[in-house]
């Protein structure tokens, strides 16, 4: 259990939460764990086996208390809220800003200062771990041209600029990302990033990672009362998750990427676990899917020292701080939305 922007996030399965009074009391094995003033939180989210009495759920909904309910991996299940008020003005000014260039620029430009940064930490770890092995000036290089790509990223910068730049960040981080690989080369030699249909075994790992991110972002949008279609940095499309899209892009290095490299070089998946199919796209196994959720779930679990909130957080809570971050933002708290820097 956490309590982080005014949101009781409820991860322990078993528990039960009920009403005492004006409090919410959580339990866990008939102990009580945690009381808190409904009028103290924002809202309420539960992973996985959680249960919430209706006499809760009716007196979170009077006090304007939304109850989502996500699978313990994190998809979004449902939500609970009594009449709607303030999700309105939200949505409302997401949908406002969207059709702002100038608005959706401010916002997109740190989501790719949060991605390139995090992408040329990942790359600066990765050369301080090769010392002198190969590959470390690769890796020190392309960490130096991020460097300058974030230090180019100015305010004033309209929004085809911000993606050409995105691009641009992509490109140098793709292009060392094999020196980072430095075991089974045969089976996951890296030469590009190829998305739909994935060509090669290390980009099915990437993409089967970065679908798991996406839902979570999903989640996290839809429990903090924001539409998950309407994006800044990317556009809408029918079906796409665009919001989700710009959401996940600060997480994709420190999340996705370093589990897939951590997955291959500690040998916990082999060329073996990968087929091609008659298409010739590249696709997973079972068993090795199982072993990937099995990891994500691990690295879910840890935790971080968040450096806007400057508090511990799991790290499978990530996404949905900064959803609430976002909003806060949006509804005019925060004068900017603060990316997740990872150091």
């Amino acid at each position: 259990m956490k309590h982080l922007l005014n949101t009781l996030f409820v991860t322990t399965q078993g528990a039960y939460l009920n009403k005492d009074g004006e409090c919410v009391v959580v339990t866990v094995e008939q102990q009580e764990r945690l009381r808190v003033p409904v009028h103290h939180l924002g809202g309420l989210i539960c992973f996985g086996n959680v249960m919430c009495s209706p006499f809760l759920l009716g007196h979170c909904a009077e006090n304007g208390v939304a109850v989502s309910f996500l699978s313990e991996h994190g998809r979004f299940l449902a939500r609970v809220q009594g009449p709607v008020s303030g999700n309105v003005l939200l949505r409302r000014e997401q949908y406002r800003r969207a059709d702002d260039s100038a608005a959706s620029a401010k916002i997109a430009r740190a989501w790719v200062i949060g991605k390139t940064a995090n992408a040329r930490t990942v790359l600066l770890r990765a050369a301080r771990d090769h010392g002198d092995k190969p590959g470390a000036e690769t890796l020190g290089a392309a960490a130096r041209r991020l460097d300058a790509i974030v230090g180019a990223l100015g305010a004033d910068q309209g929004l085809e600029e911000i993606r050409g730049m995105e691009g641009d960040a992509a490109r140098e981080y793709f292009g060392a990302f094999n020196a980072m690989i430095t075991v089974q080369k045969e089976d996951f030699f890296f030469r590009e990033r190829s998305r739909r249909p994935p060509m090669d075994n290390m980009n099915a790992l990437l993409s089967f990672l970065y679908t798991l991110l996406v839902h979570d972002c999903i989640g996290a949008l839809e429990c903090g009362g924001l539409d998950p279609q309407v994006g800044f940095l990317h556009r809408e499309r029918p079906g796409r998750p665009s919001l989700a899209l710009d959401l996940m892009e600060e997480f994709r290095p420190v999340l996705a990427d370093r589990l897939a490299l951590s997955l291959v070089n500690l040998r916990q998946l082999q060329g073996r676990d990968f087929r091609r199919t008659d298409s010739g796209a590249v696709e997973m196994k079972d068993d090795a899917r199982k072993t990937v959720l099995m990891e994500w779930q691990k690295r879910k679990q840890e935790e971080i020292r968040h450096p806007f909130l400057e508090e511990t957080v799991a790290v499978g809570l990530l996404p949905y701080v900064q959803a609430l971050l976002l909003a806060r933002h949006l509804r005019g708290d925060l004068d900017g939305y603060p990316p997740f820097l990872w150091k």
